[in-house]
Order: C-alpha cells, then sequence, then structure tokens
C-alpha cells in the first residue's frame, strides 16, 4: 500500500471544486491576474479569493503580486503527485484484472 501524503490530499481537495478545475484548467494556458481569473464565475472577489488561497496552500498554484496586480502561475509539478498516483492505481487494477482473466480461464480450461 502506497505511503500516506499530505502533499496528494491537499491536491485532490483542492481539485474537488469545480472551480478550483476551471481555475487550474485556465491556468494551463499560461499566467493570469487574479481578476481575469475571476471574471467568468458569478461571485464577489472576496468569494473567489478563497479558492485561490485553497489552490495556492495546495500548491498548484503561485501568486505573486506586481502593484495592485496579482498574478497566478501554475505549478505543473504539483499537478505530476495525481498522475503519479492515478498511475499507481492503474497498474494495480490492471495487475487485479489480468489475475482474474487468468483465474477464469483456467477455471474453464479444468474438466
Amino acid at each position: 500500500m502506497a505511503h500516506y501524503s499530505p502533499a496528494l490530499d491537499a491536491v485532490l481537495v483542492a481539485l474537488a471544486d469545480p472551480t478550483r478545475r476551471q481555475v487550474v484548467q485556465r491556468l494551463g494556458r499560461g499566467p493570469a491576474s487574479v481578476g481575469e481569473l475571476a471574471r467568468p464565475f458569478p461571485m464577489a472577489l472576496p468569494s473567489f479569493m478563497k479558492h485561490v488561497r485553497v489552490l495556492e496552500s495546495s500548491g498548484l498554484i503561485r501568486t505573486a503580486k506586481s502593484g495592485r496586480v496579482r498574478t497566478c502561475t501554475l505549478d505543473r509539478e504539483r499537478l505530476a503527485l495525481v498522475d503519479d498516483w492515478l498511475a499507481d492505481q492503474r497498474q494495480v487494477w490492471s495487475d487485479r484484472t489480468d489475475r482474474l482473466e487468468r483465474l477464469v480461464t483456467d477455471l474453464e480450461g479444468t474438466p
């Protein structure tokens, strides 16, 4: 069994919300200001900032302030935590289905 990973947990919690997933998806195209990121969402800026803080505390995004503009950047390496975990899960389930297939095949071949 894989070791407990608080970092992975934080990323998965951050990605559990559809607003935050859309922000991550948008940042996949490049950095953007908080104002630009907030524009498509029907919520007040303070509410949107809560999403930004969750993403930032999970390590998925970094923010930098220049004057009055806060720019967000996606940390793609942090997404690799999810990719690695999913790859491990795919391998586990692939191994299990392979064993099940062998068992069924063996049972079909026995008189």
